[in-house]
């Protein structure tokens, strides 16, 4: 199985990455739609390919509270997959989804709202990893979500420390949804090993 080096990796690579980046997040976006019984539009993401100390900065800065949900990969893909979005974006989804009203800036979450935020998580997860296995042929599984609130630059250290030893660049899919009310933007972060990346491109031909 061939290892990538990140930092030498060709457009016609890129383009394969965005495209999965793309597909993923179009699927994660359908599926909420469906959990939520509303209609969400999403704009075409942007996929980049971004050192980990430079992830901190795209979500609002290290200090930035947000919601984050993070998975380990297994099956024939290794490595982590995180989905982020600040507090006011977690909010609007958890009222779409529990017909609530809370206004946006209320930043406290009741216990059944944080699992209705992990289930969102779950789902969106699901989707796009759904998305991934079916385009690779490959079998992904992913590990149970774990949820945190907390400081970006504190949740991003987690896979930072984790796979910094092997290689110091995740593949951000930056994306914007939203219904009549009010846009969103959330963050997938995928951060497969350097071997899974080889996999990734090889059983796409590259």
């Amino acid at each position: 199985m061939s290892h990538i080096n990140l930092n030498q990796i060709d457009n016609m690579q890129f383009d394969v990455l965005r495209e999965i980046g793309n597909i993923g997040a179009g699927n994660a976006t359908t599926a909420l739609s469906q959990m939520i019984n509303s209609k969400i539009d999403m704009k075409v993401p942007k996929v980049d390919l971004l050192e980990f100390k430079e992830l901190s900065d795209i979500v609002g800065g290290a200090e930035n509270i947000v919601v984050g949900i993070l998975f380990t990969l297994e099956g024939q893909i290794d490595g982590m997959m995180m989905f982020m979005m600040d507090l006011s974006a977690a909010r609007h989804l958890v009222n779409l989804l529990m017909g609530t009203t809370t206004d946006s800036q209320t930043t406290d979450f009741s216990d059944m709202e944080l699992s209705a935020l992990n289930e969102i998580g779950n789902i969106i997860a699901g989707a796009y990893l759904s998305s991934l296995s079916s385009l690779t042929n490959m079998l992904i599984t992913s590990s149970v979500p774990y949820m945190s609130i907390d400081m970006s630059g504190a949740i991003l250290s987690v896979p930072a420390i984790e796979f910094g030893k092997i290689g110091d660049k995740a593949l951000l899919i930056e994306t914007e949804f939203g219904d009549d009310i009010k846009a969103v933007n959330g963050y997938f972060i995928l951060i497969p090993t350097l071997e899974s990346y080889g996999a990734i491109l090889s059983s796409l031909g590259l």
